[in-house]
């Protein structure tokens, strides 16, 4: 079954060679799983939800070169990343409305980026001088993600036909950590 999800990953995963990188990735990759467990002798049963993201960088498209096809895949990828930061940046004011809904990825991330989950954040940047822009913005974007703080964690346990939500004493932060190839 796995081989038959990484065949049709593979399929869908959209490269292109650009001016700064030869096998660019054109979108975000998002893969869910969802852990359901019993306990056997009470019969709780308790839910666990993974996102795992591999966010395509941001563009600087005059460096990029990018045109045509490839200019509005930039655009979108740098909208999506625009909205994930007006998110970040809602979640740490602790506003009352966070804008999930604007973009495809804040949506389908919501549920995890909320009070009660934990999240980590793992940020790559490159060494080249060349690359210097690129890589604050990435350490500046990190920045901004570690002061968000999503409250206790909660345990998501259903028993009897309804759920329980039951906070767990860890506190969640957003963690952030810099790797240079």
């Amino acid at each position: 079954m796995h081989d038959i999800i990484l065949a049709i990953a593979r399929k869908n995963r959209i490269t292109f060679g650009t001016q700064m990188n030869q096998h660019s990735s054109r979108s975000h990759a998002l893969l869910t799983v969802t852990v359901l467990g019993t306990d056997i002798a009470s019969g709780a049963k308790t839910t666990g939800k993974l996102n795992l993201v591999d966010l395509a960088g941001s563009e600087r498209v005059w460096k990029s070169g990018a045109e045509g096809e490839r200019l509005k895949e930039a655009q979108n990828i740098n909208r999506s990343l625009l909205a994930l930061g007006d998110v970040i940046q809602a979640l740490k004011a602790h506003q009352t409305h966070i804008p999930f809904r604007n973009s495809r990825l804040t949506y389908l991330l919501q549920d995890s980026l909320g009070k009660g989950n934990k999240t980590a954040m793992v940020v790559q940047v490159s060494s080249l001088e060349s690359n210097v822009g690129e890589t604050l913005c990435s350490l500046k974007f990190a920045q901004r993600v570690c002061k968000v703080e999503l409250g206790p964690a909660a345990r998501k346990i259903e028993t009897g036909g309804h759920n329980e939500s039951s906070p767990t004493p860890t506190t969640t932060n957003i963690k952030t950590s810099s790797l240079s190839p």
